[in-house]
């Protein structure tokens, strides 16, 4: 591991709430950018999961994201953290976290070291997701299940991390013009629910 891999990885076990906030109320949303977006009305929300996993590979840490198919019910063709559903066998978010990234990339439980929660994160089509972070063997050899995952790739997580990679974008979504956070990395774009998750850690990393 690289120094300044190091380094990043200290402040994310200092600065990161521990694992049991995971599942917590969400603080961040996707509306955070166009608060005037958000239903009037309350939503019961879905909870989900996440694993970002951050892989030891010989060349420094990286962060382990996926794909999705084009056919997946919600937020097709996106680039997305392992995760899903929380399910009602699962003993809490963590085991939901764990559970879907074995499930979408085999990526066995005996492979992960969950360290860190973030408050979960509220997504425009409904779901509560509750962000897990985890350092991974190098080990792991991702085998994605091609009904859920195109692809998995991993870029480095100074990258991922580093606040001057994310940029906010606007597009028109129902009829108005909706704010986003993005980033991109070599020909794949990072954005919506997962760069809003991205720009959350970095905002409680380099506060």
């Amino acid at each position: 591991m690289t120094a300044e891999d190091a380094d990043l990885l200290e402040r994310l076990r200092q600065r990161l709430p521990g694992l049991e906030t995971a599942g917590a109320a969400a603080t961040t949303s996707d509306f955070d950018l166009d608060p005037d977006l958000r239903p009037l009305a309350p939503r019961r929300l879905t909870p989900a999961a996440v694993l970002i996993g951050l892989v030891e590979r010989a060349d420094g840490l990286r962060v382990v994201l996926t794909q999705r198919t084009a056919d997946m019910p919600t937020h097709a063709g996106q680039v997305a953290f392992p995760g899903g559903r929380v399910q009602a066998d699962d003993p809490g978010p963590v085991a939901a976290a764990l559970r879907e990234a074995h499930e979408e990339v085999g990526l066995h439980p005996s492979f992960v070291r969950p360290f860190a929660a973030m408050p979960a994160y509220e997504t425009v089509t409904g779901f509560q997701v509750a962000p897990v972070l985890a350092l991974v063997s190098g080990d792991f050899v991702a085998t994605p299940d091609p009904r859920e995952v195109a692809a998995v790739f991993e870029p480095p997580v100074r990258f991922v991390f580093d606040p001057g990679n994310l940029e906010r974008h606007s597009r028109m979504w129902n009829g108005r013009e909706r704010h986003f956070y993005a980033m991109s990395w070599q020909d794949r774009v990072i954005w919506g629910a997962t760069a809003g998750m991205i720009k959350a850690i970095q905002d409680r990393v380099w506060a």
